[in-house]
């Protein structure tokens, strides 16, 4: 089942509910993270995320949760906060092959911010920049397994 990208908080797949509870409960912390937060489940990969901070790979979520949430301040505190993540720099490199030069996290939060909703190809852009964000950072917790 598809599930659109979201610059914002979304709407969450209620039907899927059960399902990413189950998964999330066979993988680790991080990744269960991940999967609330791919599925528009805010308020549980909040809830996930904040179980460890400190650790870069739930604060890493935490801070791409208040990204969408919207609370653009929050986010770029824990982005501080998440660091040199590993992710980061394969981003930075792969960003341009969706159309965009990834400089910061904070920077992107800044982008997010002025194109969510305006229907723009710059609001495409950003999704796609946070597909590909969501996909390394999921397969980076997912290789710590």
């Amino acid at each position: 089942m598809p599930h659109p990208v979201a610059l914002g908080p979304g709407a969450p797949a209620t039907a899927l509910r059960d399902r990413i509870a189950q998964a999330a409960a066979l993988v680790s912390a991080p990744c269960a993270a991940g999967l609330w937060l791919r599925f528009d489940f805010l308020d549980a990969a909040h809830e996930v995320a904040q179980r460890n901070e400190g650790d870069a790979d739930h604060d890493i979520w935490h801070a791409i949760m208040h990204r969408r949430e919207p609370d653009a301040w929050n986010a770029k505190y824990w982005w501080r906060r998440v660091g040199a993540h590993p992710v980061l720099a394969e981003l930075r490199r792969r960003a341009p092959e969706v159309g965009y030069t990834y400089t910061t996290p904070e920077a992107f939060v800044d982008f997010c911010e002025q194109v969510r909703d305006t229907g723009t190809a710059d609001e495409a852009t950003a999704k796609r920049v946070q597909q590909l964000e969501w996909e390394l950072v999921f397969a980076y917790c997912a290789a710590k397994c």
